[in-house]
């Protein structure tokens, strides 16, 4: 006879709440005939399911709800150590609560040890449009709550707020921010009535929040949860039929492989962006193409590359407005991408003209941005032997360093610190080294050699 393996997730839950098993059973009991189904659960039920035993499918759902409406937050199967109904087709439903357990585990710092341990994988399935573009009608759950543009608004204002800390400060600090108003307050508005043009909107309102959210867990180097994130904000973004985010999505995944040096797979989820948006007007056009154009080049597709960037310019020239936007893409961005482009084709002389002239470009909201891309332009400066000019660019990126709290960015501070070393009998180098050494945490300095 097989032993049953107690459920320890439903255990915590169940002391998180502070009821006794009787008034757990109780709670439930209640639930059933909203959903036409008479309960009449005693005590030892619960103790039961404590035990390992497995509710029935229909009584998964009220006990889940039991538990949300008591704790005043959405409790998963998963977080209840229940599985899914068998046969559960993959709805838009199983995304929101996706989306819920994966926000959850982001915004726990005692958890944080985990999110890296998930790897970037380039065998992941992306699904394409015509399998996320039929997944709307589970969301609504029939909840007695209504929402209206009102939190839609509300939503988009918040994710654009998010978006602006992460420009200026790094994601560090502001995803696990992103990562609570999910869980906390979009998935109950996912899970809300609504009328239909609402519905669509908060699922595109949430697919945007999702596809920064992950943005930012690549710029705290966490790139397998990025990748779970970016699937969920393309789930919702078919959902909504919302054609922007979810080729923005798929061009932001391409960015995060083509920056590992995956080439091959940044080249297919770049050209995957571009066909999904048949009718992207001219600063998308640009967005896509120069992506295309930087994983062209990494693997050596000089011909394309060059057709791409030339596309990408002339789309840039045809752009008509230079405001900042979520998920914009402006001049200073075109010249970041032939920069990369140049560079990755062997002319390190043409991406420094190329950098310096996307530095010139920049909004100064842009602050992580700088730090990171004056940092790799003085790696390039370096590279070609201008010790000096290179220690003065890296001055400038200091300039910003101590404000912004960037995986990347210190990635950037780490490597300036290894390629200096080898140069303090220069003063231009010894005086850099000595004041990064002042800003730059001790574990980023290293060793002197």
């Amino acid at each position: 006879m097989a032993t049953r393996t107690p459920n320890a997730a439903l255990a915590r839950l169940l002391t998180e709440t502070r009821w006794t098993q009787r008034q757990f059973a109780r709670a439930v009991n209640r639930i059933g005939p909203e959903t036409g189904t008479p309960l009449r659960y005693e005590e030892s039920a619960v103790s039961h399911w404590l035990d390992g035993t497995m509710p029935r499918p229909a009584v998964r759902s009220c006990l889940l709800e039991a538990l949300s409406r008591r704790l005043g937050r959405p409790v998963t199967h998963a977080e209840a150590g229940l599985p899914l109904p068998s046969g559960h087709s993959p709805t838009a439903t199983d995304t929101v609560e996706g989306m819920i357990d994966l926000g959850r585990l982001d915004m726990d710092p005692s958890r944080r040890s985990v999110l890296g341990a998930g790897l970037f994988s380039v065998a992941l399935t992306i699904p394409g449009w015509p399998d996320v573009i039929g997944r709307a009608e589970a969301v609504q759950s029939g909840r007695a709550s209504r929402i209206g543009m009102n939190e839609v608004d509300m939503v988009v204002a918040m994710t654009e707020r998010v978006s602006e800390l992460d420009d200026q400060f790094g994601g560090r600090h502001a995803r696990p921010m992103a990562a609570s108003f999910m869980v906390n307050t979009v998935a109950a508005y996912l899970r809300a009535d609504a009328p239909e043009n609402v519905r669509q909107a908060m699922l595109s309102a949430a697919s945007d929040l999702l596809y920064l959210t992950g943005y930012m867990a690549v710029d705290e180097g966490l790139h397998g949860l990025a990748q779970r994130y970016y699937i969920k904000a393309l789930e919702l973004a078919g959902a909504a039929e919302d054609h922007l985010t979810y080729c923005t999505t798929l061009r932001g995944m391409s960015v995060q492989a083509v920056d590992l040096g995956h080439g091959a797979k940044a080249m297919e989820l770049a050209d995957a962006a571009a066909a999904a948006s048949p009718k992207a007007g001219p600063r998308m056009r640009a967005f896509l193409a120069g992506q295309q154009a930087h994983t062209s080049a990494q693997t050596g597709d000089r011909t394309s590359a060059l057709r791409y960037m030339h596309e990408a310019e002339a789309a840039m020239d045809r752009a008509e407005s230079r405001s900042k936007a979520f998920g914009s893409y402006d001049p200073s961005s075109l010249n970041y991408h032939v920069s990369q482009v140049r560079y990755e084709l062997g002319d390190v002389h043409g991406s420094i003209e190329a950098m310096q002239q996307s530095d010139q470009l920049r909004y100064g909201i842009y602050r992580r941005a700088r730090v990171r891309h004056r940092a790799t332009l003085a790696e390039r400066q370096l590279e070609v032997g201008h010790l000096e000019a290179a220690c003065a660019t890296w001055h400038q990126a200091l300039d910003d360093y101590p404000m912004v709290q960037s995986g990347r960015a210190d990635d950037r501070i780490k490597t300036m610190f290894s390629l200096i070393r080898p140069h303090l009998k220069n003063t231009a180098a010894r005086d850099l080294y000595q004041r990064a050494r002042t800003i730059a945490p001790p574990a980023l300095v290293g060793q002197p050699g």
